[in-house]
């Protein structure tokens, strides 16, 4: 438990302060203790708060708080603010409040990365220190950590635009970006938003795996909005031990739809949002042809930005073919 919560908790203070805005400077052991003192009146409305006309504690990306609840059924709270200093506005690490069940505030500064090892092994220390008094801290606290640590990858994979998973439409549409490609009859592939009735697509028996033409009866869309959108990306590998090493055959697919729309897996049908690393997913080899079990290898699930999504409508058939991965009609 410990070697993981070092490493999320190292890893996500480099995302922190990186693509930040504004610089980080080292946090010395002296201000580090100071923090530790810092208190927020009123978490719930306080989101910049002054101390000492050198500090600033401001709301971490606006976010509201984590509420937690273990099978023990107590609730616990998680509050984080950036810590700053105010000259220059540098970022000095993240100032974490946990509140339990009792009202009992527990409080933990975690250094920007360029903090000496001082003051990292202090707040191991502290951290650790407050999970002897509350039991699982440090565990609902990874679990905060981990998912902020993702919310920043998928920021810096967007060039820092806000679109997170929080501000992502859901709903009961069971669609696709209309950048999908589609398998057409003729053996080639055209986006999904160009499709239109009459045209000649695949479909996939599940069973037999053999292709067959149906016709597509209608395109159905729906009004731009920011969807939350799954991200999956399957892999299959095929290995092959040689005199010299193993020779792996790499093949990559990836697929974007509504965490909703249902695909058929080796368990059964399950929907796109529902999909775990390890399970398999019915995919075209690129270099054959045929059709063979890819394993899902990632999966993340954030907001698309605004746009249509599409779904097809077939005289035939109960699947199609999107960027060579088998999906089912809904």
């Amino acid at each position: 438990m410990k070697a993981i919560t070092l490493s999320i908790a190292f890893a996500t203070a480099v995302l922190f302060t990186q693509g930040q805005d504004k610089p980080a400077r080292t946090l010395s052991l002296e201000e580090y203790e100071k923090a530790k003192a810092f208190t927020v009146k009123d978490l719930d409305n306080d989101t910049y708060v002054k101390f000492e006309n050198t500090y600033v504690l401001d709301r971490y990306e606006s976010r509201k708080p984590y509420f937690i609840t273990g099978d023990d059924g107590k609730k616990k709270r998680i509050d984080i603010y950036k810590l700053l200093a105010k000259e220059g506005m540098q970022d000095l690490g993240i100032m974490i409040f946990y509140t339990n069940e009792k009202g009992t505030l527990y409080k933990a500064c975690m250094p920007n990365f360029t903090a000496d090892a001082k003051v990292w092994n202090k707040y191991f220390e502290d951290i650790h220190a407050i999970d002897k008094q509350e039991a699982f801290f440090v565990l609902k606290l990874s679990y905060v950590l981990s998912k902020e640590f993702g919310f920043q990858l998928y920021k810096a994979a967007n060039a820092g635009k806000d679109l997170s998973k929080e501000s992502g439409t859901y709903g009961n549409d069971i669609c696709f970006p209309g950048t999908m490609q589609v398998s057409m009859a003729d053996g080639g592939t055209r986006a999904l938003s160009t499709i239109r009735p009459g045209d000649r697509i695949l479909t996939l028996d599940p069973a037999t795996q053999q292709p067959q033409v149906v016709t597509v009866k209608e395109l159905t869309s729906h009004v731009p909005a920011n969807y939350a959108i799954t991200q999956l990306t399957l892999l299959s590998n095929i290995e092959n031990q040689t005199a010299t090493g193993t020779v792996v055959m790499q093949s990559v697919k990836t697929l974007h739809a509504t965490p909703n729309h249902p695909v058929l897996t080796r368990g059964g049908q399950m929907k796109m949002g529902a999909l775990k690393a390890g399970d398999e997913i019915l995919c075209q080899d690129a270099r054959s042809g045929q059709y063979q079990a890819f394993t899902v290898w990632h999966k993340a699930e954030a907001a698309g930005g605004l746009q249509k999504v599409y779904n097809i409508v077939a005289d035939g058939g109960s699947t199609f073919v999107m960027n060579g991965v088998m999906v089912l009609q809904k």
